[in-house]
């Protein structure tokens, strides 16, 4: 095999992705190679043997049912990502489960121990490095949390390297506070301003006699209308509600569903009229934009890297400060 033949079958090999598809009620796994999502689906009607008669085909997520349809959203998926492939008119439903299909009924609003749930982020991150942008503050500060020993046993890496790693995700969690801050910081300065001018123009209207008190005006929006049924968590709601900059301390995840929702649904579970829904869901998308750029920059430097399969554990810069 000459040298170019060489070179061009490794960077094929570099650009598969390693995915594991069945059907919905099916007992049997399979695993497949893809670069794109198209060849996925290709590959899963092959394998899965679905009649050509019931494509197209939907694929989603196992562990939620989270439709992936969107390239980019999939090229920022770890490897082995379960998929289950759905034929035309079927729904995905987590009530189907049986005994020889239990590895769908993980999902991510179930309550982990403290043990479990550093372990899952842990092999996240042995999957893909890149995964720490997409997590949330929450679990971030999980993985801070661990004692050094175990989570170097855990990922089969030196203490020095789970150093840098956890000065990496403190890195991480103080930027997105920082922001925070700096939004804050920034809001209270257009409303001073707001502020100003209001008092400006009071004071240049000429003497007026007294003001009736102003009538109640109905919004629509009332704080006891939150029944709206929403695909969204109670905690993420009140991360939404009560949290400054919502869109930092959420993962990605979490982001992705804000998105799916409704403007006039979420404003009402919120109670909020619905241009300020529709900021926040600007927000998420901004934020989420922002995270699916930065894995994809790592994604590319990581293919022109001669050749590497992973991002190098030491080349992950020392955090400055840790809280």
């Amino acid at each position: 095999e000459s040298p170019r033949a060489t070179a061009e079958r490794q960077l094929m090999a570099a650009r598969l992705k390693r995915c594991v598809v069945r059907r919905r009620d099916g007992p049997e796994q399979h695993g497949v190679a893809a670069s794109c999502l198209r060849e996925l689906r290709d590959k899963a009607c092959g394998v899965l043997a679905i009649d050509k008669a019931r494509e197209p085909i939907t694929l989603v997520l196992a562990e939620d049912g989270t439709i992936v349809d969107d390239e980019d959203y999939f090229l920022c998926l770890p490897s082995n990502t379960k998929f289950v492939a759905l034929a035309k008119d079927e729904k995905w439903s987590s009530k189907s489960l049986d005994s020889g299909t239990s590895w769908l009924s993980e999902s991510v609003d179930e309550v982990d121990s403290g043990a479990e749930k550093w372990k899952r982020l842990a092999r996240q991150l042995k999957d893909d490095l890149s995964n720490i942008i997409l997590m949330s503050e929450e679990d971030l500060q999980v993985l801070i949390d661990v004692p050094r020993s175990d989570l170097a046993e855990e990922l089969a890496q030196s203490e020095t390297k789970i150093q840098v790693l956890q000065d990496t995700l403190q890195q991480v969690l103080d930027r997105r506070e920082e922001e925070r801050q700096s939004r804050q910081l920034l809001e209270l300065y257009l409303e001073a301003l707001k502020n100003e001018d209001s008092i400006l123009s009071k004071v240049a209207e000429p003497q007026a006699a007294p003001r009736k008190e102003m009538d109640v005006v109905d919004t629509g929006t009332s704080s006891t209308d939150t029944s709206a049924t929403t695909a969204l968590s109670n905690q993420v709601l009140a991360a939404l509600k009560e949290k400054p900059a919502p869109e930092l301390c959420l993962d990605s995840q979490d982001l992705e569903l804000v998105l799916k929702e409704d403007a006039a649904a979420l404003a009402s579970a919120l109670g909020w009229d619905k241009q300020k829904a529709g900021a926040l869901q600007e927000a998420c998308d901004q934020e989420l934009s922002k995270r699916l750029r930065q894995v994809q920059t790592l994604h590319s430097l990581r293919s022109t890297s001669k050749g590497k399969q992973t991002l190098p554990w030491g080349d992950w810069p020392s955090a400055k400060r840790r809280k």
